[in-house]
């Protein structure tokens, strides 16, 4: 594990996400933590990584009508199993 990635898990146990990371990993690292100021991040986010980041965290939350909603703003399609490369990193990694 590179070293970016071990701070950033490193910092799940502190107070604050490490200084330097951009909104979406901030939102990632606020919602590994279950706090719900990572859907306020993902959703301020317009692009389509902030959909899908947003997605993701409604469905770790449980919440699948608003994942499928916000899959849906990406492709229409709700993934029917962890297909994305972004949650087999993410699987992954966490």
């Amino acid at each position: 594990m590179n070293a970016e990635v071990t701070a950033f898990l490193d910092g799940l146990n502190a107070g604050a996400p490490p200084a330097a990371t951009v909104s979406l990993l901030r939102a990632v690292w606020h919602g590994m933590r279950g706090e719900w100021e990572a859907h306020q991040i993902a959703q301020d986010d317009t692009s389509a990584e902030g959909a899908w980041v947003h997605a993701w965290l409604h469905r770790i939350d449980g919440d699948l009508d608003n994942a499928r909603y916000w899959y849906g703003a990406l492709n229409g399609r709700w993934p029917k199993a962890i297909s994305s490369r972004k949650e087999r990193l993410l699987q992954r990694l966490f």
